[in-house]
């Protein structure tokens, strides 16, 4: 099919939700990253997202609204917590799993009996939303196991001929999915970090955070969230993450390992001799960063790529996240 890009203005988002609500599925813009939104209410549109990407069909979907309101639509029960939390964080960053009623199909769930909600914080998706008067179910808009797409074009790259349209909202802000949490006893579970890091959460209540975040699901395990499959995010090339102390200890690594095919994103470029790609001094930067510079990796030819660790902290867990998946967990420890 031909693959249409529009601007972000009323008359686009009127023929968005038309097109929605005819059961296809359409590229949208978040502060997080472009989705491939259907009507998650619809087992039919939810097989074309599945479809499009090639993604494997137990891995769940996140419903995207546009008001609290909705949660008491589609889940069996919405914690006082989750009311909490939606005040603090909503519209943002931070996806919230709940026991899902009978109307939302397990097409959208990956089988499980609970679903995700999240709002997003962009106006003109929020419009879309409420003018289709349905939740969108929106994974990241790339083809399943690649990085996930910050910029129109990389949806276009990727989906080009398999949707009928992408709205460009022009470049995402934060650069990275979002945190996704299940409700506990005594607080929150992270199962995957985002924008909204441990330590904002912690200020609002008790927080765990899942082995599976920096370990990977185990055989037989079943992804109660996006993105805790073992191998995500991934470019062409092959990735490593390397663990150091030091800009000149990872420097050196490089220099003695590399080849005319090896790409590095680095927080300092200086004195490394392989080519470097902007990769960001502090964890903010790194995230906004990081899946545009997989990308161009690719672009450049790339087969091996060498990424120096970041920081655990903040929103340096979810780039570490990210980065050990898109290794496939091949970490270097110097």
């Amino acid at each position: 099919m031909n693959t249409e890009i529009l601007r972000t203005e009323p008359k686009s988002i009127d023929i968005a939700a038309q097109i929605l609500k005819n059961d296809e599925i359409v590229a949208i813009p978040t502060e997080t990253v472009y989705g491939l939104a259907g009507n998650g209410l619809s087992a039919d549109a939810v097989k074309k997202i599945f479809k499009a990407k090639g993604r494997p069909n137990d891995n769940p979907l996140i419903l995207h609204i546009s008001s609290v309101d909705w949660l008491y639509r589609y889940a069996e029960n919405v914690p006082d917590l989750a009311l909490k939390l939606a005040e603090k964080f909503w519209p943002g960053p931070l996806t919230m799993i709940m026991s899902k009623k009978n109307i939302v199909p397990e097409e959208t769930s990956g089988g499980l009996d609970t679903v995700a909600f999240r709002m997003p914080n962009n106006q003109w998706t929020l419009k879309l939303i409420e003018a289709c008067d349905f939740p969108l179910a929106a994974p990241s808009a790339n083809l399943s196991g690649l990085p996930s797409p910050t910029r129109a074009g990389y949806v276009y790259n990727d989906m080009k001929g398999k949707i009928p349209l992408i709205i460009d909202g022009g470049q995402c802000s934060y650069g990275l999915e979002s945190t996704v949490i299940a409700f506990t006893e005594n607080g929150v579970k992270i199962l995957r970090p985002g924008g909204v890091t441990p330590e904002m959460l912690e200020q609002l209540c008790r927080v765990e955070i899942d082995k599976a975040v920096t370990e990977g699901l185990k055989d037989g395990d079943k992804a109660l969230s996006p993105g805790m499959k073992y191998k995500h995010y991934s470019p062409k090339a092959e990735v490593f993450m390397v663990k150091c102390d030091d800009n000149d200890s990872f420097a050196d690594f490089v220099n003695k390992n590399f080849d005319d095919y090896t790409i590095v994103l680095a927080k300092k470029a200086e004195n490394i001799k392989a080519k470097t790609l902007p990769y960001g001094r502090t964890a903010k930067q790194e995230a906004e960063k990081l899946f545009t510079s997989l990308r161009k990796a690719d672009e450049m030819g790339a087969k091996k790529i060498y990424v120096q660790a970041p920081n655990e902290e903040g929103i340096g867990l979810a780039v570490y996240n990210r980065l050990i998946r898109a290794a496939a967990f091949k970490v270097i420890e110097l």
